[in-house]
């Protein structure tokens, strides 16, 4: 019986990525940069203790392939206690303090921004990011091309070969092949806050972060669900080579526990009942794995069930990775090692996400 059970939880895992697998192919690649630029962009960027990060940001948005009088940047200022000015950049910096009123800063933040936006099209990311040159030009000739009012776009990490920044960069992956995957079969339920684009009409139209401003985070997934619930045809991921943006990752396995929770404990507000289901299969897989794993050393179920279980589970799952990496235009290196592990990681978090506090920026959720 256990055997049966375990086999069924594992068969909807590698059927549910396999369809993952199946939406990623059917999202076509966008690199059009030829038009001329016509669309007006605000960079919202919300910030706390990012005086290291924010020049190599801006240093990245000078180099853009796109008219500085056609896009400006807001930086949002959630009580840092570190320095930083602005100076001798080309196009418009505003830098305005983050007004709090709700529990999570950087919704605040972007509300706070959203106050005096005065272009229609405004795009979030983090400060210790950094943009393709084409970046803003081709999300410009998608907008000319289509009709939309949400952008999801790619993000990767610029990292090293160490074990954590790689396995950061297989979870990301994962999550970055859901996403298009999701997308790709009509499901779209998540993105990520470091490149996306909407219109402040659509913002506005959605009444913003009501309804899950006392969440933490969220500020991109949740809005993301609420224009795809009333908008569905406005809303569409780019994908493209021009618009992947580049995050740093973490260097320590503490503030990875924290951020994957951090990440996690949203899931259960979902609007999106695919996203939940999803999660729901994600979690029993990698739990009924690990399981299987336990019941094998105690000699409850035979080896060879742990051999069959464990090749159509990596398979499914190296294939969306090995997908997704090369769109990112990343390798990958520790993937069997970060294969074996994430199971055992990814339980643990998201278990931990539905009862324990984490703390992030030098505050306590």
């Amino acid at each position: 019986m256990i055997t049966i059970i375990l086999f069924l939880a594992l068969l909807i895992y590698v059927i549910a990525i396999a369809g993952l697998i199946y939406g990623f192919t059917k999202i076509k690649t966008f690199d059009a940069i030829d038009l001329e630029p016509k669309t007006k962009f605000t960079i919202i960027v919300p910030f706390r203790n990012e005086a290291e990060n924010l020049p190599i940001l801006l240093a990245s948005l000078s180099q853009l392939n796109y008219p500085t009088d056609l896009f400006e940047v807001i930086l949002v200022d959630d009580d840092s206690t570190d320095c930083f000015e602005v100076s001798g950049l080309k196009f418009k910096v505003t830098v305005l303090p983050n007004l709090r009123v709700s529990n999570s800063p950087k919704k605040d933040a972007i509300v706070s921004a959203m106050n005096v936006v005065n272009t229609d099209w405004v795009i979030t990311t983090d400060a210790d990011c950094v943009v393709n040159p084409n970046w803003l030009l081709t999300l410009d000739n998608y907008i000319q091309n289509h009709k939309v009012s949400m952008i999801a776009g790619a993000v990767t990490y610029g990292c090293s070969n160490s074990f954590i920044h790689q396995f950061q960069q297989l979870d990301l992956a994962s999550l970055q092949g859901a996403t298009i995957g999701s997308f790709g079969i009509g499901k779209g339920f998540m993105c990520n806050g470091a490149n996306l684009a909407y219109t402040k009409t659509l913002f506005q139209q959605l009444n913003g972060f009501d309804g899950n401003d006392k969440i933490a985070s969220g500020d991109d997934v949740f809005l993301l669900q609420k224009a795809i619930a009333r908008f569905p045809e406005q809303v569409r991921y780019l994908k493209s080579k021009n618009n992947i943006v580049t995050t740093k990752p973490l260097n320590d396995w503490r503030s990875l526990f924290y951020q994957r929770v951090r990440w996690a404990s949203k899931t259960t507000s979902y609007q999106s009942s695919f996203g939940k289901l999803l999660g729901v299969v994600v979690l029993m897989g990698n739990l009924c794995w690990i399981l299987a794993v336990g019941f094998c050393l105690f000699g409850l179920i035979p080896i060879e069930f742990i051999i069959i279980l464990s090749l159509f589970k990596f398979a499914v799952d190296a294939i969306l990775i090995i997908k997704t990496n090369t769109f990112l235009r990343q390798k990958n290196h520790h993937l069997i090692l970060s294969s074996l592990f994430y199971p055992l990681f990814s339980v643990c978090v998201a278990f931990y996400s539905l009862i324990g506090k984490y703390e992030w920026k030098g505050r306590k959720f």
